[in-house]
């Protein structure tokens, strides 16, 4: 059984919003075995509409709407709909009696246009919304599945959970999807893919292998289809004991874990400490690390040390240092994170200095050049890159770098003495 999702307004096409009801419900539909093959989104367009629900109704089997559902002008998308169906709108006493509860505890007053939230097609079955004013609607026509929903996230969510998947799940879909991932460091996605042909050759047709890279990391996702889960699940355990075997050099871990929560997860398990000197990354490597709940168990914190005083008086980085190798140099690194664990007093350090641009590159040290240094139980090293020449993107490469060699240095250390 195969789905499209189908996001309407203008909003997320002039990039004011950013659609995440996209993903979340292709996670919910994937959990139920359903197929989800395209995402289209549109304006808030009478002809863009239309044609969008002909186009998925010629390659899916069921078409879920998100969007435009609101009482203004701008929203036409159930009129539109009233249109493509050769169907009219009313206006339901349920949906409305809902509507006018709502003001009430609001204690706002209700205009004639919010009536219009109570207006439903007349060949839909209505799907209450319990968190706002806008009815979702289940249509039927021709073998298709059309479910129409409002965009908020908290409604659509409670929709889909309440209303569309209970409705979905007695639907006759004999398959099953199972999914294995498993992510790496360190390796690049071509070298990766290098490795691992003769394994991808050997999959059989209804299990397939994708690669998802992201700034020195690679996640494999294993994806079977089959109507016996019982055999699919023994064919997924092959495949992923065998990949795992391949990978074992780079692996980080299974599953949705990101690399910054296994370096903490390791370091609260050894009952280690953490901190970080940042220049050119301006916090965005400490924000990685405390984005994470319980990350101050090993993390005590860092300097962004962007100026060269700073560097000296808080890190400890020698002037004469600094005067003779320069701010980015692999000499100032070094000397950013063994003073970072010295003066922080933590068991490990990670440091990054560099030129994110797009101005400050010279002929020796072009925009993108970035030191890395990482200090250890056995002292500090350091590692040269050059990345490119946008400056979100190369501290955004430069934190995920630092994090990368800080897990080799973990793995090293830490697997040496048998921990």
């Amino acid at each position: 059984m195969t789905a499209e999702i189908i996001t309407i307004g203008d909003e997320i096409l002039i990039g004011q919003i950013v659609d995440t009801n996209s993903a979340w419900i292709a996670q919910q539909l994937n959990g139920i075995g359903i197929d989800l093959i395209q995402v289209t989104s549109i304006g808030d367009k009478v002809n863009a509409i239309k044609n969008a629900l002909t186009l998925a109704a010629s390659r899916a089997d069921i078409i879920l709407c998100t969007g435009g559902l609101g009482p203004t002008k701008d929203d036409v998308t159930k009129q539109t709909l009233a249109t493509y169906f050769n169907t009219s709108l009313l206006r339901d006493e349920n949906v409305l009696r809902h509507v006018e509860s709502i003001f009430r505890k609001l204690n706002r007053p209700m205009l004639d246009v919010n009536n219009k939230q109570a207006d439903v097609l007349a060949n839909a079955q209505v799907l209450h919304n319990e968190t706002g004013t806008a009815p979702g609607m289940w249509i039927e026509k021709e073998g298709k599945i059309y479910v129409v929903m409002p965009g908020v996230p908290t409604e659509m969510k409670y929709l889909m959970r309440h209303e569309v998947l209970p409705r979905l799940q007695t639907l006759p879909n004999p398959y099953i999807i199972l999914h294995r991932s498993v992510l790496t460091a360190g390796i690049g996605e071509s070298f990766l893919a290098e490795k691992l042909r003769s394994f991808e050759e050997s999959l059989p047709a209804h299990i397939h292998l994708a690669y998802l890279p992201k700034f020195g990391q690679v996640r494999l996702r294993l994806t079977g289809s089959s109507v016996d889960e019982h055999a699919l699940e023994k064919e997924m355990e092959a495949c992923r004991s065998t990949l795992l075997q391949l990978v074992k050099s780079y692996f980080v871990g299974e599953g949705d874990v990101l690399l910054e929560q296994q370096i903490i997860n390791r370091l609260k398990e050894c009952g280690l400490s953490l901190s970080t000197a940042e220049s050119c990354t301006g916090g965005y490597l400490s924000h990685l690390i405390t984005s994470l709940p319980g990350s101050s168990a090993a993390f005590k914190g860092g300097a962004v040390s962007y100026s060269n005083e700073l560097k000296e008086q808080v890190l400890g980085v020698q002037a004469s240092t600094l005067a003779a190798y320069g701010a980015v140099s692999e000499q100032v690194a070094l000397e950013m994170a063994l003073g970072a664990q010295r003066n922080f007093r933590t068991d490990y350090s990670m440091a990054v200095t560099g030129i994110a641009g797009p101005d400050g590159g010279t002929v020796d040290k072009p925009v993108g050049t970035v030191w890395i240094a990482v200090a250890g139980k056995q002292g500090a090293r350091a590692k040269l890159f050059n990345f490119g020449k946008l400056r979100l993107p190369n501290i955004e490469r430069s934190a995920a770098n630092a994090l990368v060699m800080l897990f080799y240095l973990l793995k090293e250390e830490l697997t040496t003495e048998g921990s």
